[in-house]
C-alpha cells in the first residue's frame, strides 16, 4: 500500500475528524522543523505526552514509522521524520486541499437531518489505546466463531478471536487488511523469561516509557519497528517486575480481548 493509500487512516468524511488529522499532520511539521517532540510540543501548545501519545499512535496506524526518536522525554531528545514521515506530511497537504473543497460541497447539501448523524458515525473515533494496522493471513472457522491470525510486520503476530458473523461483516480474509483495536488495560506485561510458552499473543519489547499515577501505571511497550504497545498496570506488579525504561518486558493479550475494525 502506498502512501497515499496509507492517508485512509487518518482522512474521514467528517469535520472534526479531519481537523483531529490536520493537528496530527502539525504536529509531525513540528518535528521535522525542531528535530524534537518536546520542542514540537510547545510550539503547538501540547503538553509531552499527548504529543508522544500522538506521535506513537501515527506511527502504529501506518505501515512504517513516521517519526523516529531517542530517548530524551519530557528533557528533550533527538527526533525526526523519516523519509515516509515527510512523504506523508506532502501527501496529507496535497490531499487536504481536495478533501476541504470536497466537504464544503458535502455540509452544503447535508443539513441537519439522518444524512448528517451518518457522517458523523464515519468519523467516529475510539477510546481504545492500542491501534495497531495489520493484515489477515489465516482464519479458522467454527461453528460460531472464528480465530483470525493477523500478521502486524516485523515478525509479529496476533490472534484475535470473533463470531463467524463478524468475520463475514468486516469481509475478512487472508490479505484483507484491518487495523487492531486494543484497550490497554487488556494488556497484560510479564518478565520476558518467566511467560508460559504455550499461552497465546505473546509480544516481546523493551519498556519505553513508565509513568505512575498512584495505583496503577502506563507502560509503553517498545515492540519494534517504530510501534508500541500501551499497558495499564497496577504500580505494585509494575515495580515487583522491575518495570522501567530499558527493561524487557513480554505483552499477553488474550484472543477474545481484540477488537478488529476495517477501513
Amino acid at each position: 500500500m502506498g502512501i497515499e493509500g496509507d492517508l485512509t487512516v487518518a482522512l474521514t468524511f467528517q469535520r472534526g475528524a479531519a481537523r483531529a488529522s490536520l493537528e496530527r499532520v502539525a504536529l509531525l511539521q513540528a518535528v521535522g522543523d525542531l528535530g524534537s517532540i518536546s520542542a514540537a510540543a510547545r510550539r503547538l501548545g501540547l503538553s509531552y505526552k499527548a504529543a508522544w501519545d500522538a506521535v506513537q499512535a501515527m506511527n502504529n496506524l501506518f505501515e512504517g514509522p513516521l517519526v523516529t526518536a531517542s530517548p530524551g522525554g519530557r528533557a528533550g531528545g533527538a527526533a525526526g521524520l523519516t523519509p515516509r514521515g515527510e512523504a506523508v506530511v506532502a501527501a496529507f497537504s496535497r490531499v487536504r486541499r481536495e478533501l476541504e473543497a470536497t466537504l464544503s460541497k458535502l455540509e452544503s447539501h447535508l443539513g441537519e437531518g439522518p444524512s448528517r448523524d451518518l457522517f458523523w458515525s464515519l468519523g467516529m473515533r475510539t477510546s481504545a489505546r492500542n491501534g495497531l494496522r495489520g493484515v489477515v493471513c489465516a482464519i479458522a472457522s467454527g461453528p460460531v466463531s472464528a480465530q483470525v491470525e493477523l500478521d502486524l510486520g516485523d515478525g509479529v503476530a496476533l490472534t484475535a478471536v470473533l463470531t463467524r458473523q463478524s468475520v463475514e461483516d468486516l469481509g475478512l480474509a487472508p490479505g484483507v487488511a484491518a487495523i487492531v483495536l486494543i484497550k490497554a488495560n487488556f494488556v497484560s506485561l510479564a518478565a520476558t523469561d518467566g511467560v508460559n510458552s504455550a499461552a497465546p499473543n505473546q509480544i516481546s519489547g523493551v519498556v519505553a516509557a513508565r509513568e505512575d499515577g498512584g495505583d496503577d501505571c502506563e507502560v509503553a511497550l517498545d515492540i519494534g519497528a517504530g510501534k508500541t504497545l500501551i499497558a495499564n498496570v497496577r504500580t505494585q506488579i509494575a515495580d515487583v517486575l522491575g518495570l522501567a525504561a530499558g527493561v524487557r518486558a513480554t505483552a499477553l493479550i488474550r484472543p477474545s480481548d481484540i477488537i478488529l475494525a476495517v477501513e
